[in-house]
């Protein structure tokens, strides 16, 4: 593609050197640039783009995007000096890509938590409404039917319009995608056009990168301010932020919510481990989700499908046959009669969330035993508030090792354990092991009882000193229960 081409996606403040040359391919990692490249340099949180200029001239770029200019700069190549070059990678990819977003119905998904869930329903949902469809999601992505393995909830500008070039070219109509804050604040969604916005809720989260909440709460807003009119907000109106993200949003304002007045008004009508019977707008409906969180989550989806045009009733019968996303509230029942529920909660709103559905079912006639870690170098605030609610909504509490990453699963533990009294340390168990601290709580366990395993949900693996180890806790409790118990 000319560089001319590209250059009318953003507004550089200067250029030097020709604009008439053939640009192979744009990347902002000088490792991954070859010859004929587009070489955008982007400060990051751990390097600076800048400082590796000269590593991917040696590469073979021809093209120099940064917000400083060199002070060498040769003659046989272009430079390119923007505001922000952030920004301009994605306006850039987008571009490159022949902007695919604008060829799609483009919806995107933003809060702390069901943003995966959300997203996954509605593909689901409109593949069964007959239409092709793509996910961005922080389990898997899948252009129509074919799944392509995810590494981040919102893929890098490049990945993410080559992904949704893909899209267009298999002939999908609708995209759902997750909208992480990380994205928002790094401009990885620049240049592309949506159709709709959903915000779920908002809790403590990724505090270690934002700082404070304020800011983690901005970012999220910030999505929604950039929608076009065209597009749909759909909000949660339970949440206290749900109408504080809709302000200023040029977009059409709706609102979803089990609690008050909403264009989407839901009630949970009965409760049990395989279902909820639910109402969407005075419509009951059998769902296969337990849990108040899973009921915004499936008017949520319900809200979205009927806002891109789907009939009300033939969403209704699709939302009655959906089952549950990989590692979200995922029940399994052990040959001992206890029922064990897998659930990627690493939060404490979403543990909060979890333990309030499981009570709701038990309604007293069991006891809850929650097995719960903390990512390491991750938000550290959150850890004793994790093990606090673990153990206030739990008859028995092991902590134990999530992702520990580079931190010591034993400081993990005991930054846990901070939040706890001499009550709470009384009925909590601490185990490094995590296969060993599940198997305690199936040992624990009588018939009747729920084992929630939470934190890692979908994953499988366990991520020590930068390895990634094979580790799926639906497959070491369908290992104890076959084999140990």
């Amino acid at each position: 593609m000319k560089l001319s081409e590209l250059l009318k996606a953003i507004k550089p403040l200067r250029i030097v050197g020709e604009q008439d040359r053939e640009v192979a391919a744009i990347h902002s990692d000088s490792r991954k640039i070859a010859a004929g490249y587009l070489f955008v340099a982007v400060p990051g949180t751990q390097s600076d783009g800048h400082d590796y200029i000269g590593k991917a001239i040696d590469s073979g770029a021809e093209v120099i995007v940064c917000q400083q200019l060199p002070k060498d700069t040769k003659n046989t190549l272009s430079y390119i000096q923007v505001e922000d070059s952030a920004e301009a990678l994605a306006c850039l990819a987008a571009a490159f890509y022949g902007n695919p977003s604008h060829k799609l119905v483009l919806v995107g998904v933003t809060g702390t938590n069901g943003k995966t869930t959300i997203a996954t329903l509605l593909y689901q949902t409109f593949r069964k409404l007959g239409f092709k469809a793509g996910l961005l999601s922080t389990v898997v992505n899948y252009v129509d039917g074919r799944a392509v393995p995810a590494t981040h909830t919102t893929p890098d500008p490049i990945e993410l319009n080559s992904l949704l070039a893909e899209m267009v070219s298999a002939g999908c109509r609708y995209v759902f995608m997750e909208v992480s804050s990380h994205a928002i604040v790094q401009k990885r969604i620049a240049g592309l056009k949506f159709k709709g916005g959903i915000f779920t809720n908002l809790t403590r989260d990724h505090l270690d990168y934002h700082a404070t909440f304020e800011n983690y709460r901005d970012a999220k807003k910030a999505f929604f301010d950039r929608l076009p009119a065209d597009a749909f907000a759909l909000s949660n109106a339970d949440d206290k932020n749900g109408l504080f993200v809709l302000q200023n949003t040029p977009a059409a304002k709706k609102t979803y919510s089990v609690q008050t007045l909403a264009d989407f008004k839901g009630r949970i009508l009965e409760a049990h481990f395989d279902g909820t019977l639910m109402s969407f707008n005075d419509r009951e409906v059998n769902t296969q989700f337990v849990g108040k969180f899973n009921a915004y989550n499936l008017l949520a989806v319900y809200g979205a499908a009927v806002l891109l045009g789907a009939p009300s009733d033939d969403t209704l019968v699709i939302i009655s046959t959906l089952q549950s996303v990989s590692g979200r509230f995922q029940t399994m029942r052990s040959p001992d009669a206890y029922t064990a529920i897998v659930d990627y909660a690493h939060t404490p709103d979403a543990l909060t969330n979890v333990l309030n559905a499981i009570h709701g079912v038990l309604d007293g006639s069991g006891k809850v035993i929650t097995v719960v870690g903390c990512g390491g170098n991750r938000d550290k605030g959150k850890r004793p508030i994790m093990a606090k609610e673990a153990v206030r909504l739990s008859d028995q509490v092991i902590l134990t090792s999530d992702n520990p990453r580079f931190e010591e699963p034993q400081d993990i533990l005991n930054d846990m354990l901070a939040g706890l009294d001499a009550i709470d340390r009384k009925k909590t168990l601490t185990i490094v092991d995590r296969r060993e601290a599940i198997r305690t709580a199936c040992l624990l366990a009588n018939t009747g009882d729920v084992i929630l395993v939470a934190g890692k949900g979908h994953e499988d693996y366990q991520d020590v000193k930068g390895v990634k180890h094979p580790f799926d806790d639906r497959e070491v409790l369908q290992d104890i229960f076959e084999n140990e118990i």
